[in-house]
């Protein structure tokens, strides 16, 4: 059989022996309910793994009946997306724990405890964690947990479609438009039952890249496994694979198999047949920062903190008072212009005009008459800047008007700089560009907002022919497959590592804001206006 797949014409010949290395989702099939999950799902229409748009994956109804059917059909890893959760229908008696009926367990880790394979479980309780194991052999009735967070498609068909089953998920948020024409209703918010379609990853002899087989390739097959040294083929590893590694291990030396797409450096330099060092392995920072632009779609970029850049600063918006509170700092007053006109309902409290400047002082509470009575409500002190003098005036925190920052600051700073003196989110313009990188994609921008520091892990790596300089790259952003090489490294030392600005898709954008925003509580929400 000859087929070609992704631009690679491969030969299968009688006699061939292939390794088949794993399994991946080429497609889904999606079947479109426009109203909930229980109603009946019609037109099937076939979706991309790229097609944008955030889902919710609807849970499970059908029940799993032992934790070892689970484990076989549901990925279970030590990365951020491997963490299932599930319920039992009954009690079960542990020797030094009891788990509820209902109870959330989280499914952490699948390995051998004296000698029985098991999982390693967790439940939270008033806030604590308890650690326990699950024998495969337990039986019973689990079902999938609710799951709130939102996911891309792509997600879903790698970690949350498990095997032998389909996977109801309801459209949450379209991120953008299709290119070509959308397969979905226009205005679509229904459910979508995915159904998909597999292909085989396979190293074969004498190649050196992955061989990608289509399940449905009308090929006949012979299982030899048991009576072959498979030793003698190559082992593609992912990123995840090689990150996972322990940090003894590192440096090493990597050829690609299968390398990202991307005209930039260093993904212009990973093709496959490139061998490469893999010095380390570890979590660095980076300041998320979006395009400030009034329609959409806006860019978003990682910008690392060796950025060499420098930075001015830009007025910031306030849609409310109680922006204002949280804006303010010890570091410096807070000048602000009014852009929308604010009546107040209280004769203690002041009436904004469009045009009136205040500098922001500091929250307190004040009695106002209310319905003939006297209560108290939070406000915020501030400063009215008249033409000559200065006026005390107390604004309702549940104000809804609208303040535009009035920069004094002339000051050019480094992005280290901006996180250590100042409240993210903040408005910057880049007025030094980094000389070290050859196109900075930021200098070009006309505002930027840095939103939030991140914590991400990296690889950092360089060509193994001529490692003249290094460069850091994301192990759960890039789809790219390697396999070790048996050789020494000769500078365990990396070479001096390459500042890369990383522009990420919109989808991207929300998956880094979802994943450090889980460990971060939500600011209380502002006071409500008095009825």
């Amino acid at each position: 059989s000859i087929y070609e797949m992704f631009g690679n014409e491969c030969c299968l010949s009688t006699g061939e022996v292939i390794k088949v290395t794993g399994f991946k989702i080429n497609k889904l099939i999606a079947s479109i309910c426009e109203n909930n999950e229980d109603s009946q799902f019609s037109a099937k229409v076939e979706l991309p793994l790229n097609f944008p748009g955030l889902y919710k994956v609807v849970a499970d109804k059908t029940p799993y009946i032992s934790i070892e059917e689970i484990t076989r059909k549901v990925a279970i890893r030590s990365t951020r997306f491997g963490h299932p959760c599930f319920y039992s229908s009954e009690d079960i008696k542990l020797a030094n724990l009891t788990i509820k009926k209902g109870e959330q367990i989280n499914f952490n880790s699948v390995e051998e405890v004296n000698g029985t394979m098991a999982v390693n479980c967790g439940v939270v309780r008033n806030n604590q964690s308890h650690s326990f194991t699950l024998p495969l052999s337990q039986e019973g009735k689990f079902y999938e947990c609710e799951d709130d967070q939102i996911y891309t498609l792509k997600e879903i068909a790698e970690w949350k479609i498990p095997r032998c089953r389909n996977r109801i998920v309801k459209l949450s948020n379209t991120l953008h438009t299709w290119d070509s024409s959308n397969p979905l209703p226009d205005n679509f918010d229904g459910c979508l039952n995915l159904t998909p379609v597999y292909e085989v990853q396979a190293v074969m002899k004498f190649r050196k890249d992955i061989v990608h087989i289509l399940s449905d390739l009308d090929v006949e097959v012979k299982d030899i496994t048991d009576c072959y040294d498979i030793s003698s083929f190559l082992q593609p590893l992912s990123l995840e694979d090689v990150f996972e590694r322990t940090s003894k291990e590192f440096p090493m030396v990597a050829e690609v198999m299968e390398g990202p797409l991307g005209r930039q450096k260093p993904y212009n330099l990973l093709h496959i047949g490139k061998e490469i060092v893999i010095y380390k392995k570890y979590q660095a920072t980076r300041v998320l920062a979006s395009e400030i632009r009034s329609d959409s779609p806006k860019r978003h970029f990682l910008i690392p903190m060796t950025y060499k850049g420098k930075f001015k600063r830009r007025p910031r918006e306030f849609p409310t008072a109680y922006d204002l509170e949280i804006a303010r700092s010890e570091r410096e007053q807070l000048h602000v212009v009014a852009t929308k006109a604010f009546d107040s309902p209280h004769a203690e409290l002041f009436s904004v005009s469009v045009g009136d400047q205040f500098l922001v002082q500091q929250r307190q509470t004040s009695e106002v008459l209310y319905e003939g009575r006297k209560k108290v409500i939070d406000v915020l002190a501030c400063e009215q800047i008249l033409s000559d003098t200065y006026k005390e005036v107390l604004l309702p925190m549940y104000m809804e008007g609208g303040f535009v920052e009035v920069i004094h600051d002339k000051k050019q700073y480094q992005l280290s700089e901006i996180c250590k003196e100042f409240r993210l989110p903040f408005n910057v313009k880049v007025s030094v560009r980094d000389l070290s990188i050859k196109e900075d994609v930021l200098a070009a921008v006309p505002g930027l907002q840095l939103e939030e520091e991140i914590t991400d892990s990296y690889l950092l790596i360089s060509s193994a022919s001529s490692p003249v300089e290094s460069w850091e790259i994301p192990v759960y952003r890039l789809n790219m497959s390697v396999h070790l090489l048996s050789k020494d490294v000769q500078a365990v030392l990396p070479p001096m590592t390459k500042t890369t600005v990383e522009e990420i898709s919109e989808e991207e954008y929300y998956m880094v804001r979802r994943f450090e925003n889980q460990t971060l509580h939500p600011p209380p929400r502002p006071p409500k206006k008095p009825a």
